[in-house]
């Protein structure tokens, strides 16, 4: 009868932890986006708006919004970024957008920095200004929200919208 009860309790915790790993990988899933890259063949003209982790190795010409932005080694990047964390391995030159900026020792960027962190490697090259701010972006909002944007400001005092149909107004 003892030995029944313990197979009985181990194999109910045994029920109960895949019970509980199961919801647990599955939140983890649904709340932590997938990173996504490009690769070092392939380069990349526009607009790449992302909601997770983003790392380069090619070259992208335009515009990056994504939370999490690594711009590896031997990565090129021109146009205006913006990230929750930005991490510079490569060549940047535009603008940059993000709440914490490092500079790799092999990163070299030509432009604008506009941070609340901004931390700079040795050997690292910068031209350009840098800016601190409290909040400088906040990409999750701003990616998420972006097609929600136009009808909460097109209302704004006069009445007339920026171009969004009368029907997404409640």
């Amino acid at each position: 009868m003892f030995g029944k009860s313990q197979s009985e309790t181990a194999d109910n915790h045994r029920d109960s932890t895949s019970v509980q790993r199961m919801p647990r990988s599955a939140a983890v899933s649904s709340a932590a986006p997938e990173a996504s890259s490009i690769s070092s063949g392939l380069s990349i003209v526009g607009k790449i708006v992302g909601h997770g982790a983003l790392t380069i190795f090619g070259h992208v010409e335009g515009e990056l919004r994504a939370s999490t932005v690594v711009i590896a080694e031997g990565a090129q990047m021109e146009g205006e970024v913006s990230a929750e964390e930005l991490t510079i391995g490569g060549y940047v030159k535009g603008t940059i957008h993000a709440n914490r900026v490092t500079l790799n020792s092999t990163a070299v960027v030509e432009g604008d920095i506009f941070h609340r962190t901004l931390a700079i490697e040795e050997n690292a090259r910068f031209e350009g200004t840098s800016r601190r701010s409290e909040n400088t972006i906040d990409t999750p909002s701003r990616v998420q929200t972006n097609g929600v944007q136009p009808q909460a400001t097109s209302t704004g005092g006069n009445g007339k919208g920026n171009g969004a149909s009368d029907g997404f107004s409640p």
